[in-house]
């Protein structure tokens, strides 16, 4: 049960992750990069689109006054637009809230005339906003009366938390309830009820505008082909496109003319929201219960256990398995958070690897704890790093062996006791095996007072005749400062005979498969031990053959002895070091 509760954990945690929506904002940056891969992978147009008026800076200098006294040039605007006879006009520019009579005289009926006109040809939206208390702004009642019912409409949008505007909401008002926006207006008077959800940015070309005093000067010339051509039977919106004023963050670059801007015209996301309604719709979010079912379902990847190559493959593909069925469902009008499934992939495989890599490094703790004595490291790292496996095959290997026995030692342990003994070689062995593996040997056997020891294998020594020879005259510098410490303690010296000898060895487990060590087999080894059995005739401490003398480099230090017979093996020529 208790290897089950990580499980249980990140099961619970997916779970929570999913219900609770609680990586929507990186879920929503996610979203705003699936549209613009689309947008720009995939560019998708729609049957109907919206037509956008644009008063930009060219205009502004066409029309010198205060936009606030333009009536004659929107009244005029409603006449041309009576002439193109569209499917419906947004304004999303906020008439004055009194009148200017008393600034310029006569202004109020011109704009109540072309509000007329605009009334009898085609349905007219009259933006409405909020002041700066945050109560609606009211328009002149004149305008509104003559501009009739259901002529209004709110030029708000609701904006996430890291101010970009993804959704259409008209449920703004303080207390919740619904308010009607300009694109929620324009689309009902079209006879299309908008809904609610995410703005489908991915469809529909870059939007083009049409500049205000453009429109006006093809009015004032009669050019009603031009004016047919841009808008007829198609909704159009009127607004801003200064570089600088009512800009909004939005997911993509919505206007053609400016497609490196970091914002949009505000009057070009009333523009894809009322878009995306007369077309395909608003993007509809997966239910919560719906992603904490896959969240939950791909807790179960716990159970995968795998190495960390495969376990990283396997991310991989859960990643772009989620980013892809995701994108494929926002060109369906779904969009499926992936960053909670995601999370939960990775806990799951990820936590399971780091389970398994820490249960492996507990019981590599307890091996090496319990067993390290028993085998040198180099060999005990080889055992956990699974290179050397618990079979009876060996493999070749070029070596150099190194074999120490004891002079004398028969005569020394006649006159101790058995606990004596084992005090007396304990004290040899412990600091000789350390300088055989401070130089990367690796130690096989004890035979008695006598020791085996290989250099490299299992680990690869780029010179193990050097590191067996460095070796050897470490263990004769350690005898001498332990036989200064016998004569101090009333002891008889001792002296030790090493013989090195280099070549072709089979390593591996050699005994049964119940019961086995590892160790070196061939001609190398014999005629190593051969070779420390000569260093009491040949009257050297250390005794190497030709082949470890030609890959010292130094030879100066060594005596050639010349070729000495060897029982059971034809002459070896040998070399001497410290003489007796």
């Amino acid at each position: 049960m208790r290897k089950h509760l990580p499980f249980l954990a990140i099961l619970l945690c997916g779970a929570l992750l999913g219900a609770t929506r609680a990586t929507e904002s990186l879920d929503l940056k996610l979203l705003d990069s699936q549209f613009r891969l689309l947008r720009a992978a995939f560019p998708q147009t729609v049957e109907r689109d919206v037509a956008v008026i644009g008063i930009d800076e060219d205009t502004a200098k066409t029309f010198p006054e205060p936009i606030s006294l333009w009536h004659a040039h929107f009244s005029r605007l409603f006449r041309a637009m009576a002439v193109a006879r569209p499917a419906v006009v947004g304004l999303d520019i906020i008439l004055p809230d009194r009148s200017y009579e008393s600034v310029l005289p006569g202004s109020d009926m011109v704009m109540l005339k072309g509000l007329l006109e605009a009334r009898r040809s085609f349905p007219l939206v009259l933006g409405l906003t909020l002041d700066p208390l945050g109560k609606p702004r009211p328009i002149h009642p004149p305008f509104l009366s003559i501009a009739g019912p259901d002529s209004t409409g709110y030029a708000l949008f609701p904006v996430d938390p890291d101010g970009v505007v993804r959704r259409f909401d008209e449920h703004l008002a303080e207390d919740g309830h619904a308010i009607i926006t300009l694109s929620g207006r324009m689309a009902r008077r079209m006879k299309v009820e908008p809904g609610e959800g995410l703005i489908d940015y991915w469809r529909g070309a870059p939007f083009s505008y049409v500049p205000l005093h453009q429109v006006l000067q093809w009015f004032e010339a009669g050019d009603e082909t031009a004016l047919a051509n841009a808008f007829r039977d198609r909704p159009v919106l009127v607004g801003m496109v200064f570089k600088l004023e009512d800009r909004q963050l939005a997911p993509v670059q919505l206007a053609a003319w400016e497609p490196d801007a970091s914002n949009n015209a505000g009057v070009l996301l009333h523009a894809q929201a009322l878009r995306t309604t007369l077309n395909a719709g608003f993007v509809q979010q997966s239910p919560a219960l719906v992603l904490a079912l896959v969240c939950a379902a791909l807790a179960a990847l716990w159970f995968v256990t795998a190495g960390t190559t495969v376990v990283l493959l396997l991310l991989g593909a859960v990643f772009l398995l989620l980013a892809g069925g995701s994108t494929l469902l926002l060109t369906q009008g779904s969009f499926f958070p992936v960053v909670a499934p995601a999370v939960t992939a990775v806990l799951a495989l990820g936590g399971r690897n780091g389970y398994e890599t820490l249960l492996k490094l507990r019981e590599r703790r307890r091996l090496r704890a319990s067993f390290g004595g028993y085998v040198s490291p180099s060999v005990m790292e080889e055992i956990l790093a699974g290179r050397i496996h618990p079979d009876l095959a060996g493999v070749n290997k070029y070596v150099c062996v190194l074999f120490s026995d004891i002079r004398g030692y028969t005569t020394r342990s006649e006159r101790m006791t058995p606990e004596q003994v084992i005090r007396f070689l304990n004290r040899y062995f412990e600091s000789i095996v350390a300088l055989i593996h401070d130089r990367g040997g690796a130690v096989v056997s004890f035979m008695g007072d006598g020791i085996m020891a290989v250099f490299g294998a299992p680990k690869p020594l780029e010179n193990p005749c050097r590191d067996a020879f460095d070796a050897a005259r470490a263990m004769l510098k350690f005898v001498a400062e332990l036989n200064g410490q016998f004569q101090a303690e009333g002891e008889a010296p001792m002296e030790i005979g090493i013989g090195l000898h280099a070549g072709e060895a089979v390593l591996g487990h050699v005994g049964s498969s119940s019961r086995h060590d590892y160790t070196a087999i061939g001609d190398v080894t014999n005629v190593a031990s051969r070779l420390e059995s000569l260093t009491k005739e040949a009257g050297y401490r250390v005794v190497v053959s030709r082949v470890v003398a030609e890959q010292l480099g130094d030879q100066q230090q060594l005596a050639f002895l010349g070729p000495m017979a060897i029982k059971g093996h034809s002459p070896v020529e040998v070399y001497g070091h410290d003489k007796t």
